[in-house]
């Protein structure tokens, strides 16, 4: 899982580099994965920190539904391995579970101009997928009155093989640029599994604290996916090394290679005033 464990923050000290610029960073993955279309990078440019959140060890962003009301309690998206209470066992959901955190709201530059506060844990899990979902104290009207920053919208559907992606990371103000590689049958990690994920392509090389970042489909700039993990150093299926396992069971591993767990399945577990409810029609998210 991608935190920003202690040995990802002694390889940055012990390189002696600092982070590099978010603009920088971004043309750097494009240049790697230059195979979306015209358009699609040029519209990647426009791919920044609006809306992305840091927080103690992970990344996140507010994210709202095509149906989310400006009055509506706003909502943070991370992983479920970034939830306070720790990582959440195999079948174990954390749902409507009271919360304070706080997170600190990046403006398109990455400065911090805010800091946000949960309510409550609205969705938490590690089984089949690796996300939670904050409920906010703050609406979407009065954040974007307060800092002028809008949600990220959810997207609706599956994402697309090839498409051109930027993961934006929070805790680190930096981005990584590159393509959709392709779907994973099972994404096998410890004692977790979860279900069609999304590999990248090479280039997105992401580190510790990126975990939680929102993956955008730099054509749309709406969110397809949340960052979550990648195979470190060639073990099989092991924490910080996952494994692919196809429909008849054969396993791959692939050193290097880093993966996201999609996020279209959400939007139909949410309904009015943004209220989880996992009993709606076309929401399979686990539930307790």
């Amino acid at each position: 899982m991608k935190k920003p464990l202690v040995g990802a923050l002694f390889t940055v000290l012990l390189l002696g580099v600092g982070i590099a610029p978010a603009t920088a960073t971004a043309a750097a993955g494009h240049d790697a994965a230059a195979t979306g279309t015209v358009k699609e990078q040029v519209k990647a440019k426009a791919v920044n920190f609006a809306g992305t959140v840091a927080l103690s060890n992970c990344s996140g962003s507010v994210v709202r539904t095509p149906d989310s009301q400006p009055n509506d309690p706003a909502l943070v998206l991370s992983n479920g391995h970034c939830m306070e209470s720790g990582f959440p066992g195999p079948g174990k959901v954390v749902f409507d579970q009271s919360s304070t955190r706080s997170f600190t709201l990046l403006n398109a530059a990455g400065g911090g101009v805010g800091t946000l506060r949960a309510s409550k844990i609205a969705y938490g899990t590690m089984t089949d997928t690796d996300i939670s979902v904050y409920q906010l104290t703050s609406t979407y009207a009065q954040i974007e009155s307060s800092y002028g920053i809008k949600a990220l919208e959810l997207n609706t559907a599956h994402p697309v093989q090839g498409t051109a992606i930027t993961v934006v990371s929070g805790y680190w103000k930096r981005t990584y640029a590159c393509n959709v590689d392709g779907f994973v049958y099972r994404l096998k990690e410890g004692a977790w599994t979860w279900k069609d994920s999304v590999r990248y392509t090479s280039a997105c090389q992401t580190i510790g604290g990126t975990s939680g970042s929102p993956v955008i489909g730099n054509a749309t700039g709406k969110v397809v996916a949340v960052n979550n993990t990648g195979n470190e150093n060639g073990q099989r299926c092991t924490d910080n090394n996952p494994c692919e396992v196809d429909e008849s069971g054969n396993v791959t591993v692939r050193q290097g290679i880093n993966y996201a767990q999609e996020t279209y399945g959400i939007v139909p577990c949410i309904g009015t005033g943004n209220k989880f409810d996992l009993s709606r029609p076309g929401c399979v998210l686990p539930r307790p």
